[in-house]
């Protein structure tokens, strides 16, 4: 049973997320896609810095602030 959507900065450090949608405007939507958040893609958050989240996201590490994060929607994995 899948989990409701909820914004990302509202996940806590070590959860392991799938990205559902985001609900950015179509720049922001198109920068966040070419750095690999894409619906569906996994997501841990590795450090809750309370301004800013990082995040495992791929191969890759990824620092987001929270008013981006907020235009993310996640469920638990």
């Amino acid at each position: 049973m899948a989990s409701s959507p909820f914004p990302l900065h509202r996940a806590g450090s070590g959860q392991s997320l799938r990205l559902t949608r985001i609900t950015a405007g179509r720049k922001l939507t198109h920068r966040l896609t070419e750095l690999g958040l894409t619906p569906g893609v996994q997501i841990e958050i590795l450090h809750d810095h309370g301004g800013s989240l990082v995040l495992a996201v791929r191969d890759a590490r990824l620092a987001l602030g929270r008013g981006i994060a907020s235009k993310i929607l996640v469920e638990v994995a």
